[in-house]
């Protein structure tokens, strides 16, 4: 019974680090796109992962809201921090400093 149990555990353990990557790579690609439009540099061309909680979405569902950091540069020489907020699959925010570069909060 207790090989059931660990192949049962190691299969979430391989959904749970499938979905962190696909969020990740969701972050990434929100953070360079609102670089891009505010004509701002990403810098280390990657999100950090910062946090994770429990959110509803639109619908009253409980999904996974997770916030990621990076820094970018204006000017050449500054370094600013922005931030991706997902919940669930879903980019609900992406911010360039103080301005909201992308949001669809509910």
């Amino acid at each position: 019974m207790m090989p059931l149990y660990l192949i049962l555990a190691g299969g979430l353990l391989a959904l749970w680090w499938h979905a962190s990557i696909e969020a990740r790579d969701r972050a990434n690609a929100a953070a360079l796109d609102a670089c891009e439009q505010a004509g701002v540099q990403m810098l280390d061309g990657t999100a950090a992962f910062k946090s994770l909680r429990l959110a509803r979405n639109a619908t009253g569902s409980l999904r996974l809201r997770r916030t990621y950091v990076f820094d970018y540069c204006e000017d050449g020489a500054s370094r600013r921090h922005g931030f991706v907020i997902l919940r669930g699959r879903e980019v609900e925010l992406v911010g360039l400093g103080p301005t909201l570069v992308h949001g669809n909060a509910a």
